[in-house]
């Protein structure tokens, strides 16, 4: 790789993974703080009603991830992918920079869970225009041959923000006590940041704008109006988006949110080799979706899909029996192997979205399918998993429900015809069209 195409990776990762770390935090903080500093005085009027709220706090910045894909994509369909990595970079990281500086319901009243949504709704906005700007980063730039290995590094930044915060987290909880962490040590991981902010936007301002977009621009083929385009072009791949991210980002998200709560509020597991477990699995999260690129490079997307949905299919209920054990390395192992199946079913993903979609509307198209995916998987999992072992007293219930949720998945990838080198241009979609007349 050419010293530019370091800093393309780069700064396709650095975004992913501010985003995955203030999520991560957030999800940390829902599971263990939010419930008693924000929405206490609902613990009053039903037992556990407090935890399912701020469990849903999680779940509603989803809800306008799309409103961001749309925002987004149309800048970025217009003036560049470029722009729009910066601007969401700093609306994303300052929004969970203020989450630290929030007072509490003792101290605002009811002020204090409402600005909390607020805050967390801007990071929804921000996270729904962020990702489809660094998949088309790093793919447009790739070589033919390596789209899902380049493609994959906006997804590393999952594991990656997931073990920054993780680490974080474990630091703290190992050196405050119980006291001290919900006073005011929880705060320090969202005030952090601001350093990655910094740090994410000095390596994104020199990256150089995407050649596809630069061509695009060149021969005077965007549109005015991309949205509408894309809606009366590429509505079914649109779906096909939407529902082949279904499953892997509602198993992720028991990973990043409810796993490592469960394990400490429910089975009275201590804090701190729950967190040590989280980083570990954090790793293999990070290997296999760097494989999971690899391996569509040589066998296609799709075939690498199926293969990661149906290992989360099998080890689902493996999983819980494992952590119910309360054996800290019986839910290592669970939590490990998990991300094999999450790396396979996500590491392809940034290429075989990019292949899908035409340029003119390719940021538009990834970004509001990946957020409706979103939406309908990962947003309110947490939530969902909450009820259903509180409704059934039974763990396998949640297995259950990311079963099936994977079967969705399965049948929406083997419907998308493999885009395994699919032309990303008009040029090159001419000359793939003579190819094939000459054939």
């Amino acid at each position: 790789m050419s010293s530019q195409d370091r800093r393309v990776l780069a700064g396709t990762m650095v975004g992913t993974t501010i985003e995955w770390y203030d999520f991560f935090i957030f999800a940390q903080a829902a599971g263990i703080v939010f419930a008693t500093l924000y929405f206490g005085p609902l613990e009053g009027e039903s037992p556990g009603l407090a935890q399912l709220v701020a469990w849903a706090t999680i779940g509603i910045s989803f809800f306008f991830r799309p409103l961001g894909a749309v925002v987004a994509g149309r800048l970025g369909d217009k003036i560049g992918r470029k722009a729009m990595l910066v601007f969401t970079l700093v609306m994303m990281g300052g929004a969970t920079a203020l989450i630290g500086l929030l007072p509490t319901y003792a101290q605002i009243g009811i002020w204090a869970p409402i600005l909390l949504m607020l805050l967390r709704i801007l990071q929804g906005f921000s996270a729904g225009g962020e990702w489809g700007g660094a998949a088309l980063m790093a793919v447009e730039h790739a070589p033919v041959h390596k789209r899902g290995f380049w493609g994959a590094y906006p997804q590393i930044g999952v594991p990656v923000g997931m073990i920054l915060a993780t680490f974080v987290l474990f630091m703290l909880r190992t050196s405050l006590s119980p006291e001290d962490f919900l006073a005011w040590g929880w705060r320090i991981p969202f005030l952090l940041s601001v350093v990655l902010i910094v740090v994410g936007y000095f390596i994104r301002s020199a990256v150089a704008e995407s050649p596809v977009f630069k061509r695009m621009i060149e021969r005077k083929r965007e549109t005015a109006t991309p949205l509408r385009n894309l809606l009366q072009t590429n509505k079914k791949q649109v779906i096909l988006a939407a529902v082949i991210f279904i499953g892997n980002n509602a198993a992720g998200y028991l990973v990043i949110a409810f796993l490592s709560s469960y394990a400490q509020r429910v089975l009275g597991m201590p804090a701190a080799p729950v967190l040590l477990a989280t980083l570990l699995a954090a790793f293999g999260w990070l290997i296999f979706t760097l494989y999971g690129g690899i391996l569509s490079d040589r066998i296609g997307r799709v075939r690498t899909f199926q293969i990661g949905y149906g290992l989360i299919f099998v080890w689902m209920i493996p999983l819980f029996l494992l952590i119910d054990t309360r054996n800290i390395w019986a839910y290592g192992i669970g939590i490990f192997v998990l991300t094999i199946g999450l790396g396979l079913s996500y590491g392809p993903m940034s290429a075989m979205y990019a292949e899908m979609f035409p340029a003119n509307v390719r940021y538009s198209g990834i970004g509001i399918g990946y957020a409706l995916g979103a939406i309908l998987g990962g947003a309110f999992a947490p939530l969902i998993a909450e009820a259903l072992l509180r409704e059934t007293q039974w763990s396998g219930s949640i297995s259950l429900y990311i079963m099936a949720l994977c079967i969705i998945s399965f049948v929406g990838v083997t419907l998308v015809k493999e885009t395994k080198g699919a032309p990303l241009e008009a040029g090159e979609e001419l000359i793939a069209d003579r190819a094939a007349d000459r054939g």
